[in-house]
Order: C-alpha cells, then structure tokens, then sequence
C-alpha cells in the first residue's frame, strides 16, 4: 500500500505524513526502511519514548492538540508542530524553541469543521494574532502555513465545502501576511478516508494512518 500511495501523491506534489500513533517503534521503522521520513504523532508522551529508538533523520510533526505545558518536551527535536490553535501556545512554543536555540516549523490549525470537539483559530482570530505581533514575538517560530481536519461525516459535499474553506483561508493570510515568504506554503488537510478531496482542494499534506498501519 505504501508504494501505490506514494506513487499517487508524487503525481500531485503532496507529501505524505505518515500517522504513526499508537504503533510501535518496529512499524515505523519498516516504512522508514522503504524511504518514509515524515512521521505525525499525536501524544507527547508517546513520541518523547519513541524518538530516542528511531533514525535521527526522521521529521517527525506533531499533529495532535499540543498543551503548552508539555511544548518542552518536544521543542529540542519536534521539526513541525501543526496544531498551533492558540496565541497562548505560539508564545509557548516561541519561548521553548528560544531556550533550545531553534527555528521550529508551525502551522496555523483552523476549526473548519461543525464539531465542537476539534479546536482551532477562526480567521479573524489568526488575523488578529498575527496583527498585534511584531515580527520579534515569533522570531523562533517559522510559520509554514495552515491545517485542519474536516467532519467525522459520509456527506463529501460537506467535507468539500470545509476543505475548500481553509484553501480559502490560506490564500488570504498568503496574501495579506506572508506574500513574501517563500516557506508559508502548507495546507495540511486530509486523512486515510478523505484525503483524495483534500488533494482535490489544494492539500500540499495529507496525514494517514491507518491506510499505512491498518485500524487502530
């Protein structure tokens, strides 16, 4: 499946985060040795055990809700955060990327979705943020651009109309914040059911897991 999958989004210049929670450090492994580096997890926890046993040259993304108080866990090795849904955690993130002497790679994570378990920034919110800053505020955060995650739903016309909604959202602070910034060119969105919309919509990531690891 890997091999079909790769193939299939190297037509369209999508990278693939591989979504390795909840598996061991063995089947991440048998998908590095195949050629994959980009891994997303979503516990802090279980990353900090896994990624003293793996390959130092894996970039691992964080991709699940990230409380600002575990940010320093992960700050001195995490390459992406993506779920970057708060002021308060940017500045977390910033302050804990600082005190490790890095750059980290962040996206902006938006609630696209009509479930109110999933978090993230509204527009006007992030347009907010990114007004009141100054440039110094985040000088140890690299903003990359933008993710979300559609409706748990069978309704694709609903998936398509979220989706489309952060493409929608990106080209705005593309073009009111970041038109000069060559590395604000990320949308991730899409997971192993929806991901071929997402790809449709402008997905330049898509995060799967269980079509590369089976049912959780």
């Amino acid at each position: 499946m890997y091999e079909t999958l790769i193939d299939e989004l190297r037509q369209t210049n999508t990278q693939l985060i591989a979504v390795s929670k909840t598996k061991p450090a063995t089947a991440i492994l048998e998908l590095y040795n195949k050629g994959q580096r980009l891994f997303g997890e979503n516990y802090v926890q279980e990353l900090t055990e896994k990624q003293p046993q793996l390959p130092a040259d894996i970039q691992w993304h964080f991709i699940g809700h990230l409380q600002s108080n575990k940010v320093k866990y992960i700050a001195p090795f995490i390459n992406t955060i993506q779920g970057v849904d708060s002021f308060r955690l940017a500045q977390e993130i910033n302050k804990q990327a600082e005190k490790n002497n890095r750059v980290i790679n962040c996206l902006l994570q938006f609630h696209i979705s009509n479930e109110t378990t999933k978090f993230g920034f509204n527009l006007s919110e992030a347009e907010e943020m990114l007004i009141d800053n100054a440039p110094e505020t985040f000088k140890n955060i690299n903003w990359c651009g933008v993710m979300g995650m559609a409706s748990f739903t069978d309704d694709k016309k609903q998936v398509r109309t979220e989706f489309q909604a952060l493409k929608n959202i990106f080209d705005t602070l593309k073009a009111k914040f970041f038109s000069t910034s060559s590395d604000f060119k990320e949308i991730s969105m899409g997971m192993s059911d929806d991901y071929k919309i997402a790809i449709e919509h402008g997905a330049t990531m898509v995060r799967i897991g269980s079509l590369l690891f089976g049912k959780r």
